[in-house]
């Protein structure tokens, strides 16, 4: 994995277009990239906040800072990993902003990663369903449902521009982790679809760059999914039925310290393709169907 050059925009306020701002927290990672992106939507008297991140104070002071004399009308969030949501409940301490979007969502994770446990301090005002709105002057956010990486995650579209906010959904550096028992493969591929169906102009994600041609990079990551499953069939053909065998031979490239990740979207695969009929679960090791 390879990260751009420093220095990054950690802390400063970048206008990628005139209704969106972007602000980079300072919690960089091999699963986060250069850190989490908030949003602040609207250049009026109030603004929406998206995906506020972790509860950092030096990040949470340059949201206020940016913010300035503004009202804030909703924090925002995509889903309730840490490296998201911790955020929205000082930030609402401090600007009385309800916390609107998606649902709270706490169950034990065996993941591989510390920062995509679930924030049990997430507690929403309002939960947005699938094309509920909240607008502000001069701006419209509405949800999109679009489980998979989360149970419970959302995209944001902004009617305006014709923009969309995809959280952990899609990425502008890499694709996302789907970790059972909440990340679901069935789920993940099925909303990435539904983005495919969609005619949004651009992406803002919660980590790396806009996506400039969403429906290429989408179509993209549908045809990943496919080659990863047929690997996983290849590998089962030939005997390889433990999904820690699979791993190192599926990933080579890939740094180990992003293995176990990896792994758990295997697993996500695998489930999903018994669901099909396609494998079968021996214990920890699985078989193609006859």
């Amino acid at each position: 994995m390879k990260f751009p050059a420093r220095p990054w925009p950690t802390g400063l306020a970048e206008m990628p277009e005139p209704l969106v701002r972007r602000v980079l927290a300072g919690n960089p990672s091999a699963f986060s990239y250069t850190g989490t992106q908030t949003y602040l939507v609207g250049a009026g008297r109030d603004v929406a906040v998206i995906d506020p991140g972790p509860n950092n104070a030096e990040h949470i002071a340059a949201l206020l800072a940016e913010i300035g004399d503004a009202r804030v009308a909703a924090i925002m969030c995509t889903h309730t990993h840490r490296d998201h949501s911790p955020a929205a409940a000082p930030l609402a301490a401090a600007t009385g902003a309800p916390v609107i979007g998606c649902g709270a969502l706490v169950i034990d994770d065996d993941g591989p990663r510390s920062d995509a446990s679930f924030d049990p301090t997430y507690a929403p005002d309002q939960v947005l369903g699938d094309g509920e709105s909240v607008g502000g002057e001069g701006w419209t956010l509405t949800a999109l449902a679009t489980p998979g990486h989360t149970s419970n995650h959302l995209c944001f579209a902004l009617d305006e521009s014709g923009a969309l906010f995809t959280g952990d959904h899609v990425m502008g550096w890499s694709t996302t982790v789907v970790s059972p028992p909440d990340g679901d493969m069935t789920a993940y591929l099925a909303s990435l679809q539904l983005l495919q169906e969609r005619e949004d102009r651009i992406y803002y994600p919660a980590h790396g760059p806009a996506v400039e041609k969403p429906r290429q990079l989408v179509r993209g990551m549908l045809g990943h999914r496919r080659q990863r499953e047929n690997q996983i069939l290849r590998h089962l053909g030939e005997g390889t039925g433990a999904i820690e065998a699979m791993v190192p031979q599926m990933y080579k490239g890939v740094d180990r310290e992003l293995w176990g990740a990896a792994g758990r979207s295997v697993l996500a695969h695998l489930i999903d393709m018994e669901a099909r009929g396609l494998v079968l679960r021996d214990g920890d090791t699985w078989r193609k169907a006859a």
